[in-house]
């Protein structure tokens, strides 16, 4: 279904020989040529729906770009879902206002670094530092409404027991992943973070990943690239990857879940005013898969890097390190497949960034931010992300800013 391009629209329209067209919400961002030539190879795929659309944060991937929602009858891709599996955001208004917040807010930082495992630092004999050494027995209570159900999956794929599970449930991981506190534009406080699965998401997701390869080999099936590799529809690893993707899910948002009840602990210890905690609360997978129906199909919609935006649905999208983030109100863009982008989207490489920026560049453009300052981190660097600002204004039509937030204090892995 090719379809032909509307006299009207507030995207970019491009027909892919061989597949179905592009829509791409990026009028005044970048678009590089890599990211452009993996949309087209998924576009080419047979059981994709309609149109690939791309959102303005959209850059290279594995297998699929980041910032695309790629929509599909009758078949799975588990690269496009990709290995942080429910990776997504969290956000809380509390009652607490700037005026309530010390002058200083090394305290703070250092509180909510204490009371979340972040980074990763393994060595012989060593525990990683993101880890839990002895998990907590609210952590180990909540794991225990997931345990059952994983016990199924591992049944089957005996392999996945050794991953990660219940000494990764609240903590936040390394990269990207951050927690912050921020002000809105009436100077209330907000706690905000980002995180997915951790290590049990990455390893259901690479396992599955090589097993679609595998089922490509074994059905003679070319593909241009091995990462577009699929669970046809009715098949047992279609059934097992869906049932698996799913519980990784759940596993991501209680993660976020216990990662935010442990930062507003370590804020309670602080700050000495009583205050109320989750005024305003918003949760999101931003790297999923789910069964929704668009165009009257059923469908099963992946978004690698993208939040869904239905009709009055809230969402978030973040900045950089130094950049306003968003919290948003889906105006429920068919064309999107109700969805927006997942951040301001990365500009360059994690390489590039670190071989273009210094520490002083660093500093200058997280100036007035309570954060690392270094080298380990040059790659998260603001510069290093597309500009929020022009992210925002190439989509307009998909949602709506309810807030606006500005980080204050920022943690990262």
């Amino acid at each position: 279904m090719t379809g032909a391009a509307p006299e009207k629209s507030t995207y970019e329209f491009s027909p892919v020989e061989g597949g179905v067209p592009l829509k791409t919400w990026t009028r005044g961002v970048t678009i590089d040529d890599g990211a452009r030539a993996q949309l087209e190879r998924v576009a080419r795929l047979p059981f994709v729906f309609s149109h690939v659309a791309a959102m303005p944060d959209v850059h290279v991937g594995i297998g699929a770009t980041v910032g695309s929602v790629i929509a599909t009858t009758g078949a799975v891709i588990p690269a496009a879902v990709g290995v942080d599996i429910g990776c997504g955001m969290m956000a809380a208004r509390t009652s607490l206002l700037a005026t309530d917040l010390p002058d200083n807010l090394a305290g703070i930082r250092a509180a909510i670094e204490r009371a979340v495992p972040h980074g990763r630092d393994v060595g012989r004999g060593k525990r990683d530092k993101g880890s839990w050494g002895e998990v907590p027995a609210d952590i180990a209570t909540a794991w225990s409404g997931l345990a059952q159900r994983f016990a199924a999956i591992v049944a089957k794929y005996p392999k996945l027991a050794k991953a990660n599970t219940a000494n990764h449930l609240g903590t936040l991981g390394t990269g990207n992943h951050f927690i912050e506190l921020c002000l809105d534009e009436e100077a209330r406080v907000w706690v905000m973070l980002h995180s997915g699965s951790r290590g049990i998401g990455n390893a259901i997701g690479s396992y599955f990943i090589e097993l679609a390869r595998n089922d490509m080999r074994r059905w003679f099936i070319n593909l241009p690239d091995r990462d577009l590799a699929y669970f046809p529809e009715g098949t047992v690893h279609f059934d097992d990857y869906v049932e698996a993707v799913g519980w990784a899910q759940d596993f991501a948002a209680l993660n976020r879940r216990a990662m935010m009840t442990n930062a507003m602990r370590a804020l309670r210890a602080e700050i000495p005013k009583p205050f109320e905690a989750e005024l305003e609360a918003i949760d999101c997978h931003h790297n999923y898969v789910r069964r929704e129906k668009h165009f009257d199909r059923n469908l099963l919609v992946t978004r690698k890097g993208a939040v869904r935006a239905a009709t009055g649905v809230k969402g978030i999208i973040p900045g950089s390190m130094g950049a306003c983030s968003y919290i948003v109100r889906g105006k429920g863009s068919a064309q999107s497949f109700d969805s927006c982008s997942h951040g301001a989207g990365r500009l360059m490489s994690r390489a590039e960034a670190k071989r273009r920026f210094t520490l002083a560049d660093h500093a200058a453009a997280t100036e007035g931010v309570e954060c690392r300052k270094d080298a380990e981190v040059i790659d998260e660097t603001p510069a290093a992300y597309k500009p929020i600002d022009k992210v925002m204004a190439a989509q307009a039509d998909l949602v709506d800013i309810v807030h606006t937030l500005k980080q204050v204090v920022c943690v990262k892995g």
